[in-house]
């Protein structure tokens, strides 16, 4: 396993340079759309689906109630997928998706440091990225090198769950943090959830602002910005939530971006709190 730092974002001329070099790097694609990897994908890539390998949505008696629409799998579940795609401690994972990491590279990456593997990046700007830079799309599946499942015996990054949430957004200590998008986190407007508005005591700002048109801002703009909102806090002070547990991974991505690691993840974020009957704040 590396023991150097390695960056949580990697460009595509890069990639291709590991790739012609590396003898084991794993490339995962995360986008959502199962027919959109099997109609073309990154040569020797496997699909990370969002509801079957990136989430628990899937099982039998998946309750959003219960830890949000997209639930953490069960450890050891996550860590046997990842031994059947080859991923071991010593293994170089790069993931992408078609939508600046957020769904779900970003998860995809998080749910990977999350175990302890460090040697895991996002490929900055995606497909379209990937595409740019002259790789080819290829339809058939890639073909795995099986492990034995991953060796983690807990997640190790730091989340916190619905009743921690409340108390922690009433607490000038702490900073709960809602990436949403402006309207959503107002109440204004909800496509996905049964009702509209936010966590009160929670602040937005949304996971798009962590951009520069298609690919992560600067990590010095970014630290500049994290640390108005954390106001003297330290990020281990930080909680972050969304919809669903996905698009905060892309905040928490980009504060490891900015060398300002430590925040928390509400994984059942506002689909487990607007089901919970707890108290619903909007905004004008």
């Amino acid at each position: 396993m590396p023991t150097e730092p390695v960056p949580p974002l990697i460009d595509a001329v890069t990639l291709r340079q590991r790739l012609a070099a590396a003898t084991d790097l794993v490339l995962l694609d995360a986008r959502p759309d199962a027919s959109a990897y099997a109609q073309g994908h990154l040569p020797g890539a496997h699909h990370a689906d969002l509801e079957i390998r990136l989430s628990a949505a899937h099982r039998p008696g998946a309750d959003p109630r219960c830890g949000g629409r997209h639930p953490l799998p069960a450890l050891a579940d996550w860590c046997t997928q990842l031994g059947r795609w080859g991923i071991g401690p010593d293994t170089a994972v790069v993931i992408y998706d078609a939508q600046c990491g957020a769904n779900a590279a970003a998860r995809a990456w998080w749910m990977l440091r999350a175990v302890g593997h460090r040697a895991v990046q996002v490929l900055d700007g995606g497909w379209p990225a990937a595409l740019a830079a002259g790789f080819v799309s290829v339809p058939h599946a890639a073909v795995a090198r099986p492990r034995q499942p991953y060796p983690a015996d807990d997640w190790r990054a730091p989340t916190v769950d619905i009743d921690q949430v409340a108390q922690r957004a009433g607490d000038p200590a702490w900073c709960v943090l809602d990436v949403r998008a402006p309207e959503r986190y107002a109440g204004r407007t909800e496509p996905i959830d049964p009702v509209a508005g936010h966590i009160p005591g929670a602040t937005n700002l949304p996971f798009a602002s962590n951009l520069d048109g298609d690919r992560f801002a600067d990590p010095a703009v970014l630290r500049t910005r994290y640390r108005q909102l954390l106001d003297g806090r330290p990020a281990d002070r930080l909680v972050v939530h969304c919809g669903s547990g996905v698009t905060a991974c892309h905040t928490l991505l980009a504060l490891e971006h900015a060398g300002l690691p430590g925040a928390a993840l509400y994984v059942g974020s506002w689909s487990e709190w607007c089901r919970s009957g707890r108290p619903q704040g909007r905004s004008p």
